[in-house]
């Protein structure tokens, strides 16, 4: 209860102002890239649900083309290849347009560790999420979800797994994820681009 209460937010500032240190270097040849790459801005947002199904704008680099349709999970667009940067394509790949979402963290918004916050659109996955109270935490950068199938998993499945989550949070589970996380991230799994099958998730 403590961990979950004081030290878990403890925990996400201190490493997300370490991140920021050791990763500045990185973020400036990132924002370089995608500037030179395409047209558009290097920052995107998009509007997710966040504790309480309070709405937030999440940030990401930008991997895609600025005549992307907006609020549409990738999964659900047509030939969504085509709308991926060439900067983008490695960025998706190795989660690096993630990093952005460090400051999220910082501003209580989100989390290291949680379920992975959903699109304000995706109501079946939010109202599949109620059912095991998933919506009544800070979402996170990674989760339980995400370490065990990602964008493979039918939403039933994502919402039960962050269910699993939110009933054993500990110290030990979060550090399991995070390590998870970086192995998964390493053989790039679970990434599914396109409309591959209309009860997956995406990458979102």
């Amino acid at each position: 209860m403590i961990y979950r209460k004081y030290i878990k937010r403890l925990i996400d500032i201190i490493l997300a102002f370490i991140g920021i240190v050791l990763l500045s270097p990185i973020f400036i040849i990132l924002i370089i890239w995608i500037k030179l790459d395409s047209e558009g801005p290097v920052l995107f947002k998009q509007r997710r649900i966040g504790k309480g199904k309070s709405e937030f704008y999440i940030l990401k680099f930008r991997t895609m083309k600025i005549d992307t349709p907006n609020d549409m999970p990738t999964h659900l667009l047509i030939n969504a290849e085509s709308y991926i940067t060439r900067a983008g394509k490695f960025l998706r790949k190795t989660s690096l347009d993630e990093l952005p979402q460090i400051l999220n963290i910082l501003k209580g918004e989100m989390s290291i560790i949680g379920p992975r916050p959903a699109l304000w659109n995706q109501y079946d996955l939010i109202k599949e999420r109620d059912k095991y109270s998933v919506n009544g935490i800070l979402p996170g950068l990674t989760g339980w979800a995400q370490v065990n199938g990602r964008d493979e998993l039918p939403i039933d499945i994502k919402a039960r797994l962050d269910g699993e989550y939110i009933k054993n949070i500990s110290f030990a589970l979060d550090l399991k994820i995070f390590l998870k996380t970086i192995f998964n991230v390493l053989r790039s799994e679970g990434i599914v681009e396109g409309n591959r099958d209309k009860n997956s998730t995406t990458k979102v």
